[in-house]
Parts: C-alpha cells; structure tokens; sequence
C-alpha cells in the first residue's frame, strides 16, 4: 500500500457499558495517552464549554525515531456518539482520526479508526527520503497504530467496565 492510496485502520471493541459511560474517556487526552505507546498526552486549546467541532488541542507523540507535537482540530463532536479530528491542516491534514459509539444490548461497540494523509507528515518526510521502501514504511506505520489503538480500545473498555487496568 501507498500513501496516496490514503491508508486506514479500523477496530472495534464490545464494552458492556452505555455510551454515556465510554464518552468521557474517548474525549480524555490523558486517559488516551494513557494505554498509547506514541502519544504522550495533549492539552486542550480551547475551553471547555467551547469544545465541539472547530476545537483544537495539541498533542505530543514520541516513538524510537522521533518526538513531535501536532496541533489537532476536532472534526466530530456529538456527545456520546462521535469525537474525530484531523492533525494539523484541515484542509489536507497530515492523518485523521475518530472514535464512534454505538449503543448495542446495553453496552457500546466502540469502534477507532484512523486515515494517513492527504498533507504532509512524518510519514511521507520518511517516504521522500526513501522512496524505494515506500510499501514497508506505510506497512510499518500502520502496524504501529494498530497495535497502539488495540492498546487504547482494551484501556478504555477496562476503565469502563470497572476491572483492572491493562498495563
């Protein structure tokens, strides 16, 4: 895969609690950091009574090759069923992200996707300096979100369920 073919990933997870119980986590930058590798926390730009679509926060992201932070504009915010955002531009943002909720039996099925590009990022910086490997950094790339969001969806379905916290 390429990164012009706008790569995504996309998992779900079951949790037997309402919608109302998973929101305030999914729309917690420190519980979302929490269960990540990569992201290291972010703080919220914007207010709280004014968050919704247009808000913005920055986020600080560390993995073995890098430390960077993003200025991320939120893209869905509909309490209890969508929080989303895009980093950096959004006109062409560099990746975009959403969590959505869906209430099922009592419970919610939680469902994380997230979408490379169309603009810029480290990403495609690596790419350009390595056109050759292009396959296998996307691949690699995408394997690292996987694993990072698996991580996140587990976190967020322990806490709201009440058990113990995955390490």
């Amino acid at each position: 895969m390429r990164f012009t073919d706008s790569p995504v990933v996309e998992l779900t997870v079951p949790i037997e609690a309402p919608p109302s119980v998973v929101w305030p986590f999914v729309t917690d930058l420190d519980v979302l950091a929490q269960f990540s590798d990569e992201f290291q926390g972010g703080e919220w730009l914007d207010a709280p009574a004014s968050r919704g679509v247009g808000s913005r926060f920055r986020g600080r992201n560390q993995n073995p090759r890098a430390a960077w932070e993003v200025t991320c504009t939120v893209t869905d915010w509909d309490p209890n069923r969508a929080f989303g955002w895009c980093v950096e531009d959004p006109d062409a943002p560099a990746a975009s992200w959403r969590f959505t909720l869906d209430a099922k039996d009592g419970g919610t099925l939680l469902g994380y996707r997230a979408s490379m590009g169309p603009g810029p990022s480290g990403v495609t910086s690596f790419i350009d300096a390595h056109p050759e490997n292009e396959e296998r950094i996307v691949a690699n790339r995408l394997a690292a979100w996987t694993a990072n969001m698996e991580s996140t969806l587990a976190g967020i379905r322990g806490l709201a369920e009440g058990g113990p916290n995955p390490d």
